[in-house]
């Protein structure tokens, strides 16, 4: 099959590697979409998103809107003249004249098995929900939220330590090598677009914060997934002392006592049911370490209690 020529829409790093292989494979990359920069860090400096910079360097053509929604932003999409567009976590809604312009239509790079996990944080919920495996679906769009047919799909184990991060990563790889041989299937015909079965349905909603504050009443196994469910962002906390800690990695330990109660002196603590032994914590203000590391500094002896 011959180079199609694409617009491809995406924002954060999960996107990049299918960008990537998208160029790679010879395809025609006539436009980039993304979000426009952003402030961050300490001097509040607008950056580019990873997209925006992987782009420029490869000195493909970026475009930055704040809406779609407009006539004009619309009819210089058509104009492109697109066989198609890939969208890889764009954050931008698409209204109906943009889902309509390319030839076959707008692609989808989905971090989920549809119909489970339709929404915004399905990598995350999928770790919470103690999912054993995960995936990625790539889906022809429609108006609905992650609604649209299936075109390809392929699934993931997920281990019980595996966090978000890691699953990132891995869900981000895969992408970018299944779109690449389910666009070119797509365009031959020698594929169909199935159906989701909407009653199978689940949503991933958007992460809030408040989530992320752990519960010592709960099950050691929930108290875990919910550790790595978080991790590296924005972390799962917990207050002793008055002082808010993060915890990045944990691990269950054959333990039990009252829940929230440091069992020894190196970090296993009692939950509402069984017991976790931390792993790699973070203070406020500095950088993640190891538990042995944290105990230097900040000595949690047996019989504290943890909030």
């Amino acid at each position: 099959m011959s180079g199609l020529r694409l617009a491809f829409m995406g924002t954060p790093d999960f996107a990049v590697p299918s960008l990537a292989a998208l160029h790679k494979a010879g395809h025609e990359i006539a436009a980039v979409y993304t979000q426009p920069p952003r402030r961050s860090g300490r001097g509040q400096k607008k950056r580019p998103s990873p997209v925006q910079a992987w782009a420029v360097e490869c000195g493909l053509p970026v475009y930055t809107p704040t809406s779609l929604r407009d006539a004009s932003a619309q009819a210089a999409f058509a104009a492109l003249g697109l066989d198609a567009a890939v969208v890889a976590a764009y954050g931008l809604i698409l209204p109906l004249p943009i889902l309509a312009a390319p030839r076959l239509g707008c692609i989808n790079v989905h971090a989920s098995l549809l119909p489970r996990w339709r929404g915004a944080a399905p990598i995350q919920r999928a770790i919470l929900a103690g999912d054993a495996e995960t995936g990625i679906s790539i889906m022809m769009m429609e108006e609905g939220l992650d609604t649209g047919p299936v075109l390809w799909m392929e699934s993931i184990a997920t281990a019980s330590e595996t966090n978000a991060g890691e699953l990132h990563d891995a869900l981000a790889e895969l992408g970018a090598r299944i779109i690449v041989s389910a666009l070119a299937e797509y365009a031959a015909g020698a594929i169909t677009p199935r159906a989701q079965v909407d009653a199978e349905a689940t949503y991933a909603k958007k992460i809030d914060k408040s989530e992320a504050r752990i519960d010592w009443s709960e099950d050691s196994m929930v108290v875990q997934r919910r550790i790595n469910a978080f991790a590296p962002w924005p972390g799962a906390w917990f207050e002793v002392a008055g002082e808010r800690i993060k915890v990045l990695a944990a691990k269950p330990i054959d333990a039990s006592g009252a829940k929230g109660e440091a069992l020894d002196d190196d970090l296993a603590i009692a939950c509402g049911t069984g017991a976790l032994r931390l792993i790699q914590l973070q203070r406020e203000g500095k950088r993640p370490v190891a538990a042995v590391d944290f105990l230097r500094g900040r000595p949690v002896p047996r019989g504290t209690k943890f909030q």
